[in-house]
């Protein structure tokens, strides 16, 4: 007994509910056995519907049965822990774990060819479009026939690669229509246009992609050496002594004035987004006018609008919804900072109201698109012009005290603004 007992598959004596050697084993009608308390688990799930069936082949019983342990089961798995079956089954990897790691959950992609609980797939086919576990999988790296197959991750929707006219595989890309089409349509209603093979399509994406990421890279680049030459500007402009030492000689203001090295003008080339970093949480959706993520590092988006006029700020999330007006509006409080943009003129505000400033004019060339860039721990506040080339049009210098939030106000019904987004 012992002795054969170590050659026994230890699934032969597996509950295939808890993945575990049988405890207090009890047998069904339809001949498969189970821990008494699993079953009765998975039994009480089914309560409500008042169906009770069996796991494994789904036989179904009217009534739940009533479960009596299998004396004779329950002493032969015993008997066979005695006698090694642990260890044969160790020298075979199959244990509790592994068992659980390779079949197949919800979430996973099964295995199209395992038949009772499947195993979860190791690769798909996409000239198959099946899925394989790694025993199924082998006929594709051992026979001559599937050398060609392309193997791919895991994928749950590889019917979508089919034609859902022709049912065939769809291997060509119309860039006339830009879908993905089979063979056939391209001798039918796609007859005559310019078409290619779908790889061919994917390879000049990627190069697409791939200088815009090189792009950017380079964009990146520029606003943080331009943001350089404006710190090293206000260091120059601080240690200059006329800045701090008064003087009623207007003639010797002038001469010393004249004597300052010249600072550079705030503007440089720009022809495309150049973020800091990804702005896509702006993107998606603007919600009682601020942003749904904060801003504590540094960043930089645009904003694309139509219309008659436009606000871009930043705010603290503390800054009134609803009430009085001046509590609410952009730059007009300590909670915010904008750039307004109206009739053909620019402005700044901020605490405008209660500190009986007004808004500071500010002149620049117009344009269809506006640029923001924040350092939050240096204290930086930038706002630009942006066409062919991009002009600073006010920049701050402060200290944040908590994470800001970006805003955009319209002017009149009718006018559209949009955050720029990289994909």
């Amino acid at each position: 007994m012992a002795q054969s007992g170590v050659h026994l598959d230890r699934e032969s004596f597996s509950c295939s509910i808890c993945l575990d050697l049988l405890k207090v084993p009890v047998g069904l009608a339809c001949g498969h056995s189970y821990c008494m308390d699993c079953i009765k688990t998975h039994w009480d799930g089914e309560d409500q519907k008042k169906l009770y069936s069996c796991p494994q082949c789904r036989q179904a019983f009217a009534t739940r049965p009533v479960l009596l342990k299998n004396t004779m089961l329950a002493d032969l798995v015993e008997q066979l822990k005695k006698t090694g079956l642990q260890a044969a089954a160790a020298d075979h990897c199959f244990n509790r774990d592994s068992d659980r790691t390779l079949y197949a959950g919800p979430g996973d992609v099964a295995c199209d060819f395992c038949t009772g609980r499947k195993l979860k797939a190791f690769k798909s086919c996409l000239v198959c479009l099946a899925s394989y576990c790694e025993k199924h999988l082998q006929p594709h790296y051992d026979s001559p026939t599937f050398k060609k197959h392309k193997l791919v991750e895991p994928a749950k929707n590889l019917q979508e690669n089919l034609c859902p006219r022709h049912d065939e595989v769809m291997k060509i890309f119309c860039r006339t229509d830009q879908q993905c089409i089979c063979y056939l349509c391209s001798m039918d209603e796609h007859k005559g246009h310019d078409t290619v093979s779908a790889a061919a399509e994917r390879t000049e994406r990627q190069r697409e992609l791939e200088g815009s990421r090189l792009n950017i890279q380079q964009r990146i680049t520029d606003v943080e050496n331009h943001v350089k030459v404006l710190q090293q500007e206000e260091t120059n402009s601080a240690h200059h002594p006329e800045c701090t030492i008064p003087t009623d000689d207007h003639n010797q203001f002038l001469q010393d004035y004249h004597s300052l090295p010249a600072l550079s003008k705030s503007r440089y080339s720009s022809s495309s987004i150049c973020p800091l970093k990804y702005f896509e949480y702006v993107a998606t959706g603007v919600s009682d006018v601020l942003s749904k993520e904060s801003l504590t590092g540094r960043c930089y988006w645009e904003v694309e609008w139509t219309g008659k006029g436009i606000c871009v700020a930043v705010a603290y999330k503390t800054i009134v919804r609803a009430g009085y007006a001046y509590e609410c509006l952009f730059g007009k409080n300590l909670n915010s900072w904008s750039l307004w943009y109206c009739t053909d003129k620019y402005a700044f505000n901020h605490n405008t109201r209660y500190n009986n400033q007004d808004y500071t004019p500010i002149s620049g060339p117009l344009s269809s698109r506006l640029g923001v860039y924040l350092d939050h721990s240096a204290g930086v506040l930038s706002f630009y012009s942006v066409s062919e080339t991009m002009t600073l049009l006010y920049r701050v210098q402060t200290k944040f005290t908590q994470p800001l939030y970006a805003g955009v106000c319209l002017d009149c019904d009718g006018d559209s603004a949009e955050f720029s987004k990289l994909n």
